[in-house]
């Protein structure tokens, strides 16, 4: 059907940006392709909220929304991602957290990670730990809602408190 003379489709979620790791890109696409242009409204976004608090390197990530199920396909992707000098920021799935964070665990070695789930809402959680840690937690945890795992660049040691403190004496 057409669109009205001035008038654009508005992808509109409750869960967050639409479009962002999702197939929805084709919706752009296809919006743009009928010669429609097609405008970001900011809102609520949970890689980057997680980026915001986690308390890792921001000033380059890579977002590799979900990860393959399967375990073959997901150990090639993580092996291709383990070089990567970036914060690797990652969807996914409550049922799948443990085994994911078992496998990125095997895959990336056992750097800091941070788990950060229903974020904005009322039952928001970040767990701030190693890869083996947080895997072992979460395999006696059950986890609910939408989840964002984030690994710190191969290399990275987090930030201790003095290092904190020593940045906000800086700043100030």
């Amino acid at each position: 059907a057409a669109l009205p003379e001035g008038a654009a489709p508005a992808p509109v979620s409750a869960a967050g940006t639409p479009l962002s790791s999702s197939p929805g890109y084709r919706l752009a696409s296809a919006v743009r392709e009928a010669g429609h242009p097609v405008h970001a409204v900011p809102g609520a976004s949970a890689v980057i909220a997680a980026l915001s608090v986690a308390g890792l390197p921001t000033d380059a990530f890579f977002f590799g929304g979900f990860l393959p199920s399967r375990t073959g396909a997901r150990r090639s992707r993580l092996a291709e991602l383990k070089p990567v000098p970036a914060t690797l920021a990652f969807y996914e799935a409550p049922h799948r957290l443990a085994e994911t964070l078992a496998a990125m665990h095997e895959s990336l070695g056992d750097r800091p990670a941070v788990v950060a789930r229903e974020l904005t809402k009322r039952f928001e959680t970040v767990v701030e730990g190693t890869l083996a840690g947080l895997a072992e937690r979460f395999a006696a945890e059950e986890a609910k809602g939408e989840i964002v795992i984030l690994v710190a660049p191969p290399g990275e040691e987090p930030a201790s408190e003095s290092d904190a403190r020593a940045l906000l004496a800086e700043a100030l």
